[in-house]
């Protein structure tokens, strides 16, 4: 579970930055919705789209704004002003502009996939999905349309649903090795893990030495407790690119879930020499220090788990050992009741939660929080005794 949340935070940066910049249309004539275009206007706009080639956004910008006052009713003024502004980064600024080119010309496909773009970039997932399924439907093998639908439906953790338009977007453009890898994920965080196999076949026919897909392949084996071979594909990742994010990550919690602990140090240290804010790293280095009782470095490594992924519950948990056994009860309060909030039946969290309280000399709340672990450790074994009967 802590697993997921953290991939859910790295994924989207990956999601966020492995496609390649969206900027729709051209900047050809603009054919205007009421009277013929002035002179005046005319210059405006070659002057605009002009500087939009030669990468001058600002003055786009400003050539446009000044021919919108001239001619407001432009759907075309108004997508190439937005498109200036997007190329700025003023994502939040270009909306209206989209949306009031569909107020007056509604259904337009350039306009829909501008807009839909421009909430993709701001990570605004679901409103970027009605205006993509309504394109899906007009454009049934758009590259473009299929890729952002599916990794709109990844970034709302609807890992079946973007799977099934990632695979449309592969199938239209089998070689885009980005679609691959997000369509890999996809069917990891879905848990099939046939499929998964199927897409590494397909990377590694197109880039055999790619590190990235190794690490897919290491994280399924993994979850499948196919520990051998998840060690294999992480080395081959390693092998290929010792730099690329998850190598190191990988080949330390494979080696921490051996016992073998001197191991995984390393390799979580290796990581976070190239990677710093990796959460999973942090964690677990956390609690491997905190074994040897080195609790100041433990209490930091479980905050810098925590700035990177602030639910990241076994960071919580681990932070809040750590400042009871610092003998700061007062302070473990916080991590480990967010802990429990994160998931109730965290019977652990209950039980530190317990002797922190104590400490405090709360013993009512104290014993209480104890009762709960009692209580959910004993229905745990219930349920576990029930499933080991014959049906």
């Amino acid at each position: 579970m802590a697993r997921n949340v953290v991939y859910r935070a790295t994924l989207i940066l990956i999601l966020m930055f492995s496609v390649p910049t969206l900027d729709a249309v051209g900047y050809g004539p603009h054919p205007m919705q009421s009277a013929p275009a002035t002179p005046q206007l005319q210059s405006l706009l070659a002057e605009g789209s002009e500087a939009l080639r030669h990468g001058d956004d600002k003055a786009a910008e400003k050539a446009f704004r000044q021919a919108l006052i001239l001619e407001p009713q432009s759907t075309e003024i108004l997508n190439d002003l937005a498109i200036s502004l997007v190329k700025q980064g003023n994502l939040t600024d270009a909306v209206p502009f989209y949306r009031r080119a569909l107020v007056l010309k509604p259904g337009d496909g350039t306009t829909m996939r501008n807009l839909a773009i421009a909430y993709f970039k701001q990570q605004k997932f679901r409103q970027a999905l009605p205006l993509l399924q309504a394109l899906n439907r007009r454009q049934h093998e758009d590259f473009q349309v299929l890729d952002l639908t599916g990794l709109s439906f990844f970034g709302l953790d609807r890992y079946v649903e973007a799977a099934k338009y990632l695979e449309s977007a592969s199938h239209a453009k089998p070689t885009d090795l980005p679609t691959l890898f997000m369509l890999g994920q996809a069917y990891l965080r879905a848990g099939n893990y046939k499929a998964v196999t199927d897409v590494f076949g397909r990377i590694m026919a197109i880039d055999p030495n790619s590190a990235e897909a190794h690490v897919m392949m290491g994280t399924a084996y993994d979850k499948l407790f196919q520990q051998s071979k998840a060690l294999d594909e992480y080395e081959a990742a390693e092998q290929a690119d010792t730099n690329f994010p998850g190598v190191h990550s990988g080949l330390g919690q494979v080696y921490w879930k051996q016992g073998k602990l001197d191991l995984a140090e390393t390799e979580f240290r290796e990581e976070l020499k190239r990677f710093p804010a990796d959460a999973v790293s942090n964690c677990l280095l956390g609690q491997i220090v905190f074994g040897r009782n080195e609790l100041d470095e433990a209490r930091s490594l479980f905050l810098a788990a925590l700035a990177a992924n602030s639910r990241y519950k076994e960071a919580l948990f681990g932070l809040g050992k750590a400042e009871i056994k610092l003998g700061n009860p007062a302070k473990a309060l916080g991590p480990l009741r967010k802990a429990i909030q994160l998931d109730p039946n965290y019977f652990q969290a209950h039980y530190q939660l317990g002797t922190a309280l104590a400490r405090l000399g709360r013993g009512d709340e104290a014993k209480k929080e104890r009762e709960i672990c009692t209580s959910i450790q004993a229905k745990q074994r219930a349920e576990y005794a029930k499933k080991l009967l014959p049906q």
